[in-house]
């Protein structure tokens, strides 16, 4: 994790503060966009000046408490099918998770747990085609979620801050869980094996992660690491974005913390 030291935030914040935007201090100081919001985010802050202070609290800004497991569980669903929309023709950004009709009981959790996680703020459901979108409105977005940035997640660095790794390493099956329910699956792989000179038929579970950016199938692998879970890079038509579990020990460790979609 490239860590960025205090003169670097202080460069930083300097620059913000003369109204340079994100993309500009960013390109100058080599530091995400993401990183850059929520740098801004605490230091208006700590001047008074954090946007909805006089509403809703928030756990960065405020100190209110945060639901540790549902944050870790949405952190994952975020990171795999989420996205931010800054202001439009609403007031504050939404989180938006969009989430498959197949499976209305991972949209019924997804919902739940940004519930959890913004308590004071209203959630709600947008009908798409196959699909609904979840969402929650939010002022202090960048706060929860500082890898939001312009442009899409496998074409920008995405990185834990220290705080966010520390909730993963609290629940780190409730984050391989999100990433799971994003984009992954529970499917059963088949193969054929010859018995006393007759060929049978062999059916396996498997779990399978598939993800663009680099960066968010080694936060995945590296949590799977940390709780003993096998697993390997599957290369398809030379792109090497799927992550397969398929031993059995692995497979029924996950079964018991995730499961198949519903």
């Amino acid at each position: 994790m490239n860590m960025h030291g205090i003169e670097v935030r202080q460069k930083a914040l300097a620059l913000l503060r003369e109204r340079v935007t994100n993309a500009e201090v960013a390109r100058q100081l080599n530091v995400p966009s993401g990183t850059l919001g929520y740098w801004r985010h605490m230091d208006r802050a700590s001047r008074g000046e954090c946007p909805g202070r006089r509403g809703a609290k928030c756990p960065r800004c405020d100190g209110r408490p945060l639901d540790h497991a549902a944050y870790a569980y949405l952190l994952g669903l975020y990171l795999g099918d989420g996205h931010i929309s800054q202001y439009s023709t609403h007031r504050s950004p939404s989180l938006m998770i969009t989430l498959d009709d197949s499976w209305p009981g991972i949209q019924d959790e997804a919902e739940a747990a940004m519930r959890a996680v913004f308590p004071d703020n209203a959630t709600c459901r947008v009908r798409r085609t196959g699909c609904h979108n979840i969402k929650v409105y939010s002022k202090h977005l960048a706060c929860l979620f500082p890898q939001h940035g312009p442009g899409k997640k496998h074409a920008r660095r995405i990185a834990l801050e220290p705080w966010q790794q520390h909730v993963v390493d609290e629940h780190p099956w409730a984050f391989v869980r999100g990433l799971v329910h994003s984009d992954g699956c529970r499917n059963m792989n088949w193969t054929t094996r010859v018995v006393r000179g007759e060929r049978k038929r062999y059916e396996y579970p498997r779990y399978w992660f598939t993800n663009v950016s680099d960066d968010i199938r080694q936060l995945y692998t590296g949590t799977l690491d940390r709780l003993g879970v096998e697993w390997k890079h599957c290369t398809r038509h030379g792109r090497p974005y799927n992550i397969s579990v398929a031993k059995r020990a692995s497979v029924a460790a996950m079964d018991a913390h995730i499961g198949p979609k519903y």
